[in-house]
This record gives C-alpha cells, structure tokens and sequence, in this order.
C-alpha cells in the first residue's frame, strides 16, 4: 500500500488516508492507537496473501508476498516453497458446501483436514486462520464453522481466541477495500483517460 500513498487517488486524497490508517491499524499498529495484535504480523500477512490470491490482486500479492520474505529473513525462517502452498491452500478453499453433494463435501472435509495438519506443523494455526477468513469474507456460515472448529483447539482461552477473530476481520476488511481499489484503479483510470480526465 506504500506505493499508492504517493499516487493520486481516484477516490481522493483523504480516502487514501483513511486506507493507509487502516493498512497500519492492520499490519504494522499505529502506537498509541492500535489495539494490541494477538497474532504475529507473519501471520497477519499470510492471511493477506491468502486473500490476495483468493481475490486475484496481483499487486496484492506482489505487496504481501515482499512483506512475507522480509519477515521470514528477519526470523532466519528456514526454506520453504510456500507460495506453492498458498495457491494449494485457496484452490482448497474456493470449494463451497453449497456448490457439492453431501458425500463430496464429507470427502472435501477429510482431505481438507489431512492437508491443514500437514501445514499446521510447517507453521501451527496459520492454515485454520485463513480459512476462517475466506470464511469471513464470503460469508460462508459453514466455512466459518469448520474452521472455528480448530481455532477454538489451537486457542482454548476465550481472550486470545476473541483477539485472533479480531485480527482475522480486520486483515479481512482492509483486503476486501485494497484489493477492489487496487484491481479497478486501472480500468478506472483507462477508462477516464478515453475522455481526457487526468488523475
């Protein structure tokens, strides 16, 4: 989102600021504003790029993909080819229980779970988080159910449960605004240059 600061908005310059602020109050915290974060910001930026990937912002993913490697080599965090796991997790996800039969939704259920464990020891939690949030931003009750499910298991106390529900809406809701403007601002823009208009 640092690259669109710089730019000028088509929805103006003050939206641009509150979408900046938000991008703050979601990833980095603004001090003294902020609500503490319960999950860590690699976890917060996984759920983003999952998102990006969901919602098919390529400039997106280029962003929270960069904030990814930047936090995996400041934690010395060993190789892993998780864009590639990133792509597996969402083709996942794009299933809905209202698009299959009951016994291919009891075969998805098994698979998914066989899948989401084998991740969860690569980085525990994150795989459920993300679910939860594709949940979320589809309003898919029955996602959000299934994922529940293992958030309550990897966080048992109901105050950092709320908190790890709370920074997963959050990063939700800044994605949902950043992705739209970010894949419209060039049709927009193109569109508007037909007529002469200069942003």
């Amino acid at each position: 989102m640092a690259s669109q600061a710089v730019r000028a908005s088509i929805q103006g310059q003050p939206f641009n600021d509150v979408l900046n602020e938000l991008h703050a109050h979601t990833f980095s915290g603004a001090p003294g504003e902020s609500d503490p974060f319960t999950l860590s910001e690699l976890d917060r930026e996984f759920i983003a790029y999952a998102l990006a990937i969901y919602y098919q912002c390529d400039h997106c993913q280029q962003y929270h993909g960069r904030a990814i490697e930047r936090l995996r080599k400041e934690s010395d965090a060993k190789p892993w080819a998780w864009q590639a796991e990133f792509v597996k997790i969402v083709l996942f996800l794009r299933t809905s229980r209202s698009s299959v039969s009951e016994v291919e939704w009891q075969g998805w259920v098994e698979a998914w779970r066989r899948f989401a464990t084998r991740l969860h020891y690569r980085h525990p939690g994150f795989v459920c988080n993300i679910a939860y949030a594709i949940g979320i931003s589809r309003a898919d009750e029955t996602l959000m159910e299934l994922a529940f499910e293992s958030l309550i298991r990897h966080y048992p106390d109901g105050e950092t449960l709320l908190g790890v529900i709370r920074d997963i809406d959050r990063v939700v809701v800044f994605m949902k605004a950043a992705t739209s403007k970010n894949r419209t601002d060039p049709i927009v823009r193109r569109q508007l240059k037909t007529l002469g208009v200069q942003i």
